[in-house]
């Protein structure tokens, strides 16, 4: 009896300290930012975002900083930006050949300006595929050519940590026509301001 007792008192004891202990918040660990090799939601238009990591070691632009511009700042930026070329590509290759050498190092100079005048500004490099090619091949293509610009660019002096990535694959063509003088237009790397 003294037994049944005492194994009732204790099990109160523990039921009564059990029901009045606080949790303890615990940490959430970070969400993965690998990207996975996968086709984008069908309702929306989902760009691969990457860092200027080794192609080894890819991640996502979430912890990016953001510039701090004033609206004046940004449409300067931007309308320098829009005067750049685009870097050409040969159909199912993210070689820089040798017209895209010579667009990029005639940007150069411009690049190197505006992180002069913005030394708090990063900019986007856009890797861009023609339609054809499934959904995943393009935003690795199109990641491989916004990689070979990178590395373009910082051979000619331009500071990888001013230099973001992004694949968009064939979800943001210029051109819709089924010829191949627009698809070549489509498979280009485009530099922007990063958000």
């Amino acid at each position: 009896m003294k037994q049944g007792t005492l194994a009732l008192l204790g099990l109160a004891t523990l039921l009564s300290t059990a029901a009045c202990h606080k949790a303890t918040p615990v940490a959430k660990k970070p969400a993965d930012t690998t990207p996975v090799a996968s086709a984008p939601a069908p309702a929306q238009s989902q760009p691969m975002q990457q860092r200027n990591t080794p192609a080894s070691a890819p991640q996502q632009t979430a912890d990016a900083p953001h510039s701090q511009l004033t609206p004046a700042e940004r449409i300067r930026l931007n309308e320098i930006l829009a005067r750049l070329n685009d870097a050409l590509f040969d159909y199912d290759k993210a070689t820089i050949r040798d017209d895209a050498s010579t667009v990029l190092k005639a940007d150069v100079g411009v690049i190197r300006d505006i992180l002069a005048n913005y030394p708090s500004q990063k900019l986007l490099i856009e890797g861009n595929a023609d339609e054809r090619g499934s959904e995943e091949y393009n935003l690795a293509l199109g990641d491989r050519r916004a990689r070979a610009a990178q590395e373009f660019l910082t051979q000619m002096g331009i500071p990888a940590s001013q230099l973001a990535l992004v694949s968009y694959g064939k979800e943001r063509p210029i051109c819709t026509d089924k010829t191949e003088d627009c698809w070549q237009r489509n498979r280009r790397v485009h530099v922007t301001a990063a958000p």
